[in-house]
């Protein structure tokens, strides 16, 4: 089919050829054919906004109540294995290293310090898991209304992947770091032979005075790296699962279980995509991150001095941690926002 139209200058041009014909349906809405697939698509379609992603809306100030809450809970169970990874990451004696694995690592720790060795360091981690959760989901929820409002209600794929990535740089300064590097101190604390700290005050109260307040926030850059690019691959990933299994229905019930298996994946795929992000910020927040002039630089004498393998140390405990982690947190997170759906429903 051929028409004419004008360009810019006035002049008519010819022999425009439109690769696309126009039928019926039964309803009497114009649909165009792809001449692809024989698939006939309504007009309407044709110009939609970009492929929604993340589901429903959800209210900010219910996002960060659920966050928070969800976020303790799911602490409080996962918290040996984090444990593990930490001790793993930290024993950086090539020449005799401490521990030949995760399961020597805690046999040897309830051996000298008793089960409850495994929760050493919890409380920081504890303090800090209900704001960090809080302000995560909070902060995706914020960027995400906001990427909405910029493009007629719709989030792409590309808007999740951002929102995701400011989520976790804001929980990065706001809670993360502070709070890691002093559960990493703690950790490296007990390994010593006269372990310094008596509790989670006193040891807090010693860091600031030894360190000043910027002890509590060593490792920043690589934090926000690693929060930044942990939750911009979970958010991504889990929206879209929610998406794929809707089928473009927002309103479609999730079981969660099936919730559970989504956030498990988003978490694996998380950890293997920056474990040596993880590695680095570990050792920058360590004890003896004196020996690092920068992040840069902390990269740079672990591969030396230890080889590539050393940005994985850790990976499985971290691998079972972050699974169960990532998919208690969006299975609470989920259903506590039911529950305050009900209790004070909002737009």
């Amino acid at each position: 089919m051929s028409t004419r139209i004008k360009n810019r200058e006035g002049n008519s041009i010819t022999g425009v050829s439109l690769m696309c014909s126009e039928v019926s349906n039964s309803s009497g809405l114009s649909s165009r054919l792809n001449p692809s697939f024989g698939q006939a698509r309504p007009l309407a379609l044709a110009a939609a906004a970009p492929m929604r992603t993340g589901g429903k809306t959800t209210h900010p100030a219910k996002a960060i109540m659920a966050g928070g809450i969800a976020g303790g809970i799911e602490i409080c169970v996962t918290f040996p294995t984090e444990y593990v990874k930490t001790q793993l990451q930290l024993d950086e004696r090539s020449a005799k290293p401490l521990y030949r694995g995760p399961i020597h690592c805690v046999k040897h720790t309830v051996q000298h310090h008793g089960f409850f060795g495994l929760y050493r360091g919890l409380s920081p981690l504890l303090y800090g898991s209900i704001p960090k959760a809080a302000i995560r989901f909070g902060a995706n929820e914020f960027f995400k209304n906001q990427w909405r409002s910029r493009h007629n209600g719709s989030l792409s794929k590309t808007g999740s992947l951002f929102c995701g990535l400011g989520a976790g740089v804001s929980e990065a300064i706001l809670a993360v770091t502070p709070m890691e590097t002093i559960k990493v101190k703690f950790i490296n604390d007990q390994t010593s032979a006269k372990p310094r700290f008596r509790g989670f005050y006193h040891g807090v109260r010693e860091i600031v005075r030894e360190q000043g307040f910027r002890g509590t926030y060593q490792g920043l850059t690589a934090t926000i790296m690693k929060q930044g690019s942990n939750q911009a691959i979970r958010f991504f990933v889990m929206d879209s699962l929610r998406e794929w299994y809707r089928g473009g229905d927002p309103n479609k019930y999730i079981n969660p279980l099936i919730t559970a298996l989504m956030g498990g994946f988003a978490g694996a795929a998380s950890v293997f995509g920056n474990t040596p992000l993880d590695v680095i910020k570990t050792r920058m927040q360590g004890l003896e991150a004196h020996k690092y002039k920068s992040t840069w630089d902390c990269a740079v004498k672990i591969w030396k001095h230890e080889g590539p393998k050393a940005f994985y140390k850790g990976t499985l405990p971290r691998l079972s941690r972050v699974c169960i982690d990532v998919a208690l947190v969006f299975v609470i997170y989920d259903e506590i926002v039911k529950i305050l759906n009900r209790v004070y429903p909002t737009e």
